[in-house]
């Protein structure tokens, strides 16, 4: 694709490249490429220079032209021939990648869906919807990105734009109709999914969380709604209804309130555009009557809780606003057997046992895990849990403290420590668990907890999923939150491989073995 192209796109797109910038660049090369890494570039590609939180993409200028770099974006002057200057590299990169790989969200339809907590469970359910109406999917979020049968990790909820519109075109090369796609805080606030054509947008709900990115909750809050009030307008559809937002949550109400696209409220009364009534819980699944502007349909599934049940009313609505019928609704809800981490069954337990990993990694959720299972358990709630390192600090005694509250027995441990040293992670933790006047336990004494709540200190998590599952009784349940679909831990800087549900089975498997 010539350079003139590109930048015709990029005049077009408005990101503010200046009138000197065109004409700077001179020459009109064939570009072969494009890079926001330096270390990437090869010979005729563009690099773009972003502006990041711990380097500098032009400082790295002079790296990519070595490389065969034939023009540079960036934004301020430089020494370097074919070099165009814009307002904003970053979403200037956003349009120069959507224009490269022609465009692919126009031709496909494109359902976002932001929140802090049930994103990824409400695109698999949204995903199933889809299938079971006939249709070729793909899915960008935090577990995977996936289509056509196929599957690949994703490092981040939501890729940075580059590679997010490479990723479509990838999926519109292989057929695919509908994508799925989780939009991040981080995303939203860095114009990752700029030049992204949206048909309709999805809340979740908002909690505390990534306060070591955002300034505070406010700044939080107004990435969020960024989805809703920047994004979504851009992108024009005929579809009628444009958003699917949560009212049960204070933020929803907020944004449904504000927002002027048409758009379906969800929420537990019957004041909500789509509510469910008579529901129905238990560990191996719910139901509900599902009442919608289409009509009401009996719901089943297997997945567990009430979070859960919010989760489908929000997928259920963004299927029925891109008008899938109920019956074809209901059948994909069904179809969805388990979401991977995400209240994850590990195993059937003898004895009456019961093991879930979840990837509760925020008070909010670690919240909602613990009261779904404390609602639907008649012994004991064992929950073993770690705050990451390098994250927000402020939540750890908020988990602390609803861990402490919700279960009988807290094992705490270690998540990802990354760079922080472990017993100070913890320590923070245990600040929280304090204000609940627990009684602490040696490990090798935890047994003695058998009436009352208390928790005990494990900074090995192997050790500690052990330790938990070897202690429940019958009619126990042990819940391993924090990680989820994880399969490595960081420690130190080092990627070691570790997954929850296989540490747990192996654990469990080792606990039933002694006592036969």
């Amino acid at each position: 694709m010539k350079l003139s192209r590109l930048l015709q796109g990029l005049a077009a797109d408005g990101s503010g490249m200046d009138s000197r910038g065109a004409a700077s660049a001179g020459a009109d090369p064939e570009i072969t490429g494009l890079y926001y890494r330096a270390q990437e570039v090869t010979p005729g590609g563009l690099f773009v220079a972003v502006e990041g939180y711990s380097a500098d993409g032009h400082d790295f200028i002079d790296q990519a032209v070595a490389r065969g770099a034939v023009a540079v974006v960036c934004q301020r002057p430089v020494a370097t021939p074919a070099a165009v200057v814009v307002r904003d590299s970053r979403r200037a990169l956003a349009a120069l990648a959507a224009e490269f790989y022609g465009r692919p969200s126009r031709v496909m339809t494109l359902v976002g869906i932001t929140g802090t907590n049930g994103k990824t469970t409400t695109s698999y359910l949204i995903e199933r919807i889809l299938q079971a109406a006939g249709h070729s999917v793909g899915v960008i979020g935090t577990i995977n990105y996936r289509y056509g049968g196929r599957s690949f990790d994703n490092p981040v909820t939501t890729p940075e734009s580059l590679d997010l519109q490479r990723i479509l075109g990838e999926m519109r090369s292989a057929g695919t109709t509908h994508v799925v796609m989780e939009a991040s805080s981080h995303a939203l606030a860095l114009q990752r999914i700029h030049a992204c054509h949206l048909d309709v947008a999805v809340f979740t709900n908002l909690s505390r969380d990534h306060l070591d990115f955002h300034a505070d909750m406010s700044d939080y809050w107004a990435s969020k709604r960024l989805l809703f009030t920047r994004y979504l307008p851009a992108g024009e559809s005929d579809i009628t209804v444009r958003a699917v937002i949560n009212s049960d949550d204070a933020y929803g109400r907020q944004l449904a309130a504000e927002l002027k696209l048409p758009h379906w409220t969800t929420g537990n009364g019957a004041g909500c555009d789509l509510w469910t009534a008579a529901p129905r819980f238990r560990l191996d699944g719910l139901e509900a009557d599902l009442h919608t502007p289409r009509g009401t349909v009996a719901i089943r599934s297997p997945l567990a809780g009430r979070h859960n049940l919010e989760n489908i009313r929000n997928a259920a609505g963004a299927a029925l606003a891109l008008g899938l019928p109920l019956e074809v609704v209901a059948a994909g809800i069904r179809s969805l057997v388990s979401v991977p981490g995400r209240l994850e069954r590990v195993a059937d337990a003898h004895g009456g046992r019961s093991i879930f990993v979840d990837y509760a990694h925020t008070p909010d959720a670690l919240e909602k895990a613990l009261a779904t299972l404390r609602e639907l358990t008649t012994g004991r709630i064992i929950c073993v849990f770690g705050c990451g390192g390098g994250r927000d600090r402020t939540k750890r005694p908020l988990m602390g403290a609803i861990a402490g509250r919700l279960a009988d027995l807290s094992v705490v441990t270690s998540d990802n420590p990354r760079n922080e040293p472990p017993d100070q992670i913890i320590a923070e933790i245990l600040a929280g668990i304090a204000d609940q006047g627990l009684q602490r336990y040696d490990p090798a004494r935890v047994s003695d907890c058998r009436q009352g709540r208390g928790y005990t200190v494990e900074p090995d998590r192997r050790r500690a999923i052990t330790l938990g599952i070897r202690t429940a009784g019958p009619q126990d349940t042990v819940l391993i939150a924090g990680k989820g679909h994880e399969t490595y831990q960081l420690i130190a800087g080092v990627k070691h491989p570790f997954d929850d549900r296989q540490v747990a089975a192996a654990a469990l498997a080792a606990a039933e073995a002694a006592v036969q």
